[in-house]
């Protein structure tokens, strides 16, 4: 009795009033950060959008150039290259990681990006970080040339330590059914054409931490001309643009992006079972990351071609007559490209990607 009406007597006592800021989330700083980045997003539109950010949800119409449009979507995230993000405070460079995996990934199937959306999560919002990192997705929007029309950032107290957050984003295309890339073309005799990456891209990023964490380099020492730092944080690559205009002069019969999985997994998804793809790794000039990477975690060669890309962001499969057409025409958009392989008939028990 006497604990009962001690609890009653507690219960009789006023609480103070509160608020949504006193539980950790504060709306101001939202409808701050909406503000900052309506310039950024205004600069991605493209004349198909009908209603961007601001609504409860994004119109977006259907080009009349396609007769049978047929939609291809992806998602994605940057993954544990947001670690480092945190811990070398460098956030302007991650939202465009977040845009190239989702429409790297749509583009291999030959769609042309149309939008593309965010999902930004963190403990704390912190308005200058945000800004920054949904910059960078703007950034990379206008690379890829699709629209960001809209996006979601969740203020969760509790949910992500302070300084922290989480990025998730996705984009859908759009493809003329006739000209959807699926790689049932691809024989033997076609060409493997490999477009350099600009880094690690968004890939392997545990084992990157993990031997940083052993070599514990001086991260803002100087790596090939640039802080260490800087080279393991360079953003992934976009190819949309000069990928797009290759497929309208010449025949693609096969891309493949290369992120998690490698060489090694990632150009078997575009050929058939009776089919394999014989790459020369001397082709191509591997950037000085990764052989400071293997180097320093003392990385077998397999397990290489396996985390990571190797200098290779995305395979092109053309007929040996497209060869150097295909070539011509990526080196002048800009890209650097190199004939690294061939396709070849699988023996039996062989490998369907084979790096030697």
């Amino acid at each position: 009795m006497l604990r009962e009406a001690q609890l009653y007597h507690e219960a009789d006592i006023p609480l103070t009033s509160l608020t949504y800021r006193d539980a950790g989330v504060d709306i101001d700083a939202g409808d701050s950060l909406v503000e900052r980045i309506k310039p950024f997003a205004k600069r991605t539109m493209r004349p198909e959008v009908m209603a961007g950010i601001g609504g409860f949800g994004a119109l977006f119409e259907i080009s009349k150039k396609y007769r049978e449009p047929v939609l291809v979507s992806g998602t994605d995230g940057v993954g544990t290259k947001l670690k480092l993000a945190f811990q070398l405070n460098r956030h302007d460079t991650v939202g465009i990681d977040l845009v190239a995996m989702s429409v790297n990934d749509i583009l291999v199937q030959g769609a042309e990006p149309l939008f593309f959306l965010d999902y930004f999560a963190c403990g704390r919002l912190d308005v200058d970080i945000a800004a920054s990192v949904i910059q960078g997705i703007a950034k990379g929007c206008e690379l890829a040339g699709c629209a960001l029309i809209g996006g979601e950032t969740a203020e969760m107290p509790g949910m992500y330590p302070d300084g922290e957050y989480d990025l998730a984003g996705f984009a859908v295309g759009a493809v003329e059914k006739s000209k959807i890339i699926d790689g049932r073309s691809i024989e033997p005799g076609d060409v493997v054409i490999g477009l350099a990456s600009s880094g690690a891209h968004s890939n392997g990023y545990s084992l990157v931490r993990k031997i940083i964490e052993r070599a514990r380099p001086d991260m803002a020492a100087d790596f090939d001309g640039r802080p260490l730092a800087e080279a393991v944080m360079a953003p992934t690559r976009i190819y949309v643009k000069p990928l797009l205009a290759l497929m309208g002069a010449v025949p693609v019969k096969g891309l493949a992006h290369i992120t998690g999985g490698g060489l090694l997994d990632n150009v078997p998804r575009i050929l058939g079972e009776s089919l394999t793809a014989t790459l020369d790794s001397t082709a191509w000039t591997r950037p000085k990351l990764f052989d400071w990477l293997q180097r320093e975690g003392q990385v077998a060669d397999a397990e290489m071609h396996r985390v990571f890309n190797c200098g290779i962001g995305m395979v092109v499969v053309v007929a040996q007559a497209h060869e150097e057409q295909a070539l011509r025409l990526l080196r002048e958009a800009g890209e650097t490209a190199w004939s690294i392989g061939m396709i070849c008939r699988r023996g039996a028990d062989q490998a369907q990607t084979i790096v030697a």
